[in-house]
């Protein structure tokens, strides 16, 4: 959570979000218009569906001002890091209002969802998945 400028001002708000194995560091800037970028596109290039788009853009739906993302997002695959672009945006958006924290808060979008996918165990199929038993 850095910011840029001199404290009175600030140019943007920097914060990561994490999601399964996706990490997106988020810079929040107040604009005139809304506009999400991520990883140098824009939201409807990077992310086909609108129900990952709409899990972008509900953390901004939030807040009352209008906002300017740019998300740089690594690993995991897509829903993983819509929701880690989501985590990262509820982030800056605490940082610049915090009467903002008790709505994301009560919608679970601060919190960093900490199921990953659990590891496979030598002898069996998958993580938990044995083997079809044969009595003969």
């Amino acid at each position: 959570m850095t910011t840029k400028a001199k404290k009175e001002t600030i140019a943007y708000i920097e914060t990561v979000g994490r999601r399964k194995m996706a990490t997106a560091r988020v810079r929040l800037t107040v604009a005139v218009k809304q506009s999400i970028m991520v990883n140098g596109v824009s939201i409807d290039a990077y992310f086909k569906t609108k129900d990952l788009q709409n899990t972008i853009e509900d953390a901004l739906s939030k807040a009352k001002e209008l906002f300017s993302v740019a998300a740089r997002v690594t690993g995991g695959g897509m829903t993983g890091q819509a929701e880690a672009v989501r985590h990262g945006i509820a982030r800056a958006l605490v940082v610049h209002s915090e009467e903002l924290r008790k709505k994301l808060k009560r919608a679970g979008y601060l919190k960093r969802d900490p199921r990953v996918k659990e590891r496979r165990k030598f002898g069996l199929k998958k993580a938990r998945k044995s083997p079809q038993w044969s009595k003969r």
